[in-house]
């Protein structure tokens, strides 16, 4: 078996982390992939299925590595009591980044691939744009019995009556205190508010206390895949 593949360069990611980026879509139409193809990029993205192991395999003999797996869940969102949602403001923003940056620090966005603080950078970028509409659509808050912000969820319209969680976490300082289960009641509202039915998260393989929120919730899981990546020096 060989890999059937187009290289779809991503302009966003290679100037924010500066290191020339791709991704692999896979297509039966595709050229096979070949180690010259890949060393045009410092580094080449893939998102496997999980159930999909010869492509694995294939993938690994082409110099990939694997990085983190992904859960992917649905949850069917139902009629209930309309409460009124918190939305971040341009003014909260500062704080956000400052959350986002030191809570998200363990993702795929890791060494050795990136540097120490790219993960922290990027989500905070992340959440500035929910803030402002131009990633995500919404950013909903939590705050504390001191009005300060305890948490945050971010949410993307999809259209079809589905949504997406972007990000959702508690704010340092703030970690078993139901944070979770509040964030998740508000996203729910939001969807109730827009008419959407389903509401889609995905989270890491590795994150077992997002995962039980989750499933605590009522979502069910959809899908699984892998995250690989090659760097134009690993070896083959």
């Amino acid at each position: 078996m060989s890999i059937h593949a187009n290289l779809e360069p991503l302009a966003w990611d290679s100037q924010f982390f500066g290191l020339s980026t791709a991704r692999l879509n896979f297509s039966s139409a595709a050229s096979v992939l070949t180690a010259a193809d890949l060393n045009q990029y410092a580094l080449v993205q893939a998102k496997v299925a999980a159930q999909q192991t010869a492509t694995l395999d294939e993938l690994a003999a082409l110099g990939f590595s694997l990085v983190e797996g992904e859960v992917d869940l649905q949850l069917a969102i139902g009629a209930g009591t309309a409460k009124p949602l918190m939305t971040a403001k341009p003014q909260d923003i500062p704080v956000l980044q400052a959350a986002a940056a030191r809570v998200f620090t363990a993702s795929r966005f890791r060494a050795p691939w990136y540097q120490p603080d790219d993960s922290g950078r990027f989500y905070a970028a992340w959440v500035e744009k929910a803030v402002l509409g131009s990633f995500d659509h919404e950013c909903l808050l939590i705050n504390n019995e001191h009005d300060q912000i305890a948490g945050f969820v971010t949410l993307r319209d999809l259209g079809n009556r589905e949504a997406r969680v972007g990000l959702l976490a508690a704010v340092p300082g703030h970690h078993h205190q139901g944070i979770g289960d509040k964030l998740m009641s508000a996203a729910q509202q939001w969807c109730q508010n827009h008419q959407i039915q389903r509401l889609r998260v995905a989270t890491q393989l590795s994150n077992t206390p997002a995962l039980r929120l989750y499933t605590r919730r009522g979502a069910m899981i959809e899908s699984t895949a892998y995250w690989l990546y090659r760097g134009r020096n690993d070896s083959i």
